[in-house]
């Protein structure tokens, strides 16, 4: 087996997914941080192996991808002992795939990234209400997908766990859900906290995250 190399920060989301995907596949690797918010990424070392300049980037033997939900897919179909994780039957790798549009596009891009970029990029710290509204919606479409079933993309662990509870706990930096109203997602992420290598892979990164975020003081709009 070629050395695999994950180039990224503990505390980003992302890179937390790719961690679960290799922890659950049991695949060893070299963790080579890159402090994207002192812009290492942006060094001419690293421009090379990635030019869009985002973590998580992989490599493996000398070949490099990034996007964490490519990774967790390549990392599944070359090193998986079988496809549970990501299936090959295509009606359950399309709610699969369904569920990582919706992680990039709803969960991290309208949920976290459009609260994250101004505070980090602009240094607004006074956030709009509609923000805390989308991560509201997040949790109710999440509700709704977890409806008869344990896991976001049915009855097994597959990527797309991984990938919404890496941000999902990072969103909990910004809002305090009821878990009353909230009850299958609440039983999703205490049956996700309860796999062997979540602590190490998921847990550490979200509670740095989280210090990162309160030392912002945001607020949000009223």
């Amino acid at each position: 087996m070629t050395k695999l190399i994950l180039y990224g920060l503990e505390a980003s989301p992302p890179v937390r997914t790719a961690k679960l995907t290799l922890a659950a596949l049991g695949v060893p690797y070299e963790f080579v941080e890159v402090n994207t918010l002192a812009k290492e990424n942006l060094s001419e070392a690293f421009l090379k192996k990635n030019p869009q300049h985002t973590v998580p980037t992989l490599e493996d033997d000398g070949h490099f991808i990034w996007d964490s939900h490519a990774i967790s897919a390549y990392l599944v179909s070359k090193y998986g002992k079988n496809d549970n994780l990501y299936p090959k039957d295509l009606l359950q790798r399309a709610v699969v795939d369904q569920r990582l549009h919706f992680e990039s596009g709803v969960v991290f891009a309208n949920g976290l990234r459009s609260i994250t970029k101004p505070l980090f990029a602009s240094g607004l710290t006074t956030i709009p209400r509609e923000r805390y509204d989308a991560i509201i919606e997040i949790y109710d479409f999440l509700e709704t997908f977890l409806k008869g079933q344990d896991y976001i993309a049915g009855s097994q662990l597959t990527i797309a766990d991984f990938s919404i509870i890496s941000t999902l706990s990072s969103l909990e930096a910004f809002v305090d859900i009821d878990p009353a109203k909230y009850t299958r997602v609440t039983a999703w992420v205490k049956r996700l906290e309860q796999l062997p290598y979540y602590e190490e892979a998921n847990a550490k990164g979200a509670r740095t995250f989280t210090e990162i975020i309160k030392k912002t003081n945001f607020k949000f709009a009223s």
